[in-house]
Protein backbone atom coordinates (compact mmCIF):
# COMPACT_ATOMS: atom_id res chain seq x y z
CA UNK A 1 0.00 0.00 0.00
CA UNK A 2 1.96 3.12 -1.06
CA UNK A 3 0.95 6.81 -0.17
CA UNK A 4 1.05 9.54 -1.80
CA UNK A 5 4.88 11.01 -2.24
CA UNK A 6 5.08 14.11 -0.17
CA UNK A 7 7.41 17.32 -0.74
CA UNK A 8 10.85 16.66 2.18
CA UNK A 9 9.65 20.09 3.30
CA UNK A 10 6.31 19.10 5.06
CA UNK A 11 7.67 15.78 6.86
CA UNK A 12 9.03 16.61 10.44
CA UNK A 13 10.96 13.57 12.36
CA UNK A 14 8.98 12.43 15.66
CA UNK A 15 10.16 12.13 19.85
CA UNK A 16 10.40 8.20 20.74
CA UNK A 17 7.35 9.39 22.71
CA UNK A 18 5.15 9.79 19.96
CA UNK A 19 6.14 6.86 18.27
CA UNK A 20 4.96 5.13 21.49
CA UNK A 21 1.90 6.64 21.45
CA UNK A 22 0.86 6.11 18.01
CA UNK A 23 2.03 2.26 18.66
CA UNK A 24 -0.03 2.30 21.93
CA UNK A 25 -2.95 3.19 19.94
CA UNK A 26 -2.71 1.22 17.30
CA UNK A 27 -2.05 -1.79 19.73
CA UNK A 28 -5.19 -1.05 21.76
CA UNK A 29 -7.87 -0.04 19.27
CA UNK A 30 -9.04 -1.34 16.03
CA UNK A 31 -9.44 0.59 12.83
CA UNK A 32 -12.55 1.51 13.59
CA UNK A 33 -11.41 3.35 17.06
CA UNK A 34 -13.31 0.53 18.91
CA UNK A 35 -11.16 -0.67 22.13
CA UNK A 36 -9.51 -3.74 21.27
CA UNK A 37 -10.70 -7.12 23.50
CA UNK A 38 -8.77 -8.37 26.30
CA UNK A 39 -7.48 -5.12 28.18
CA UNK A 40 -4.41 -5.27 27.36
CA UNK A 41 -3.45 -1.54 28.43
CA UNK A 42 -0.89 -1.95 30.40
CA UNK A 43 0.37 -4.64 28.05
CA UNK A 44 0.44 -2.12 24.61
CA UNK A 45 1.90 0.71 26.74
CA UNK A 46 5.13 -1.38 27.36
CA UNK A 47 5.51 -3.42 24.21
CA UNK A 48 4.93 0.40 22.44
CA UNK A 49 7.72 1.89 24.86
CA UNK A 50 9.77 -0.94 24.39
CA UNK A 51 9.58 -0.82 20.15
CA UNK A 52 10.10 2.90 19.52
CA UNK A 53 13.28 2.27 21.92
CA UNK A 54 14.14 -0.68 19.06
CA UNK A 55 13.47 1.80 16.91
CA UNK A 56 15.63 4.48 18.03
CA UNK A 57 18.50 2.02 18.97
CA UNK A 58 18.29 0.46 15.47
CA UNK A 59 18.52 3.94 13.82
CA UNK A 60 15.32 4.36 12.28
CA UNK A 61 13.98 7.57 11.79
CA UNK A 62 10.26 8.54 11.62
CA UNK A 63 8.90 11.32 9.52
CA UNK A 64 5.19 12.36 9.52
CA UNK A 65 3.06 15.46 7.52
CA UNK A 66 3.33 18.48 9.48
CA UNK A 67 -0.06 19.09 9.31
CA UNK A 68 -1.48 15.96 10.77
CA UNK A 69 -2.51 15.46 14.65
CA UNK A 70 -0.67 12.77 16.72
CA UNK A 71 -3.27 10.08 17.84
CA UNK A 72 -4.30 10.63 21.37
CA UNK A 73 -3.95 7.78 24.10
CA UNK A 74 -6.26 8.80 26.54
Amino acid sequence: MSEPSRPADDLVPVTEEEIAAALSHALRFDARGKARRGGGDLAASLAAERLAEHLRQAGFVVLRGRGARPHSTG
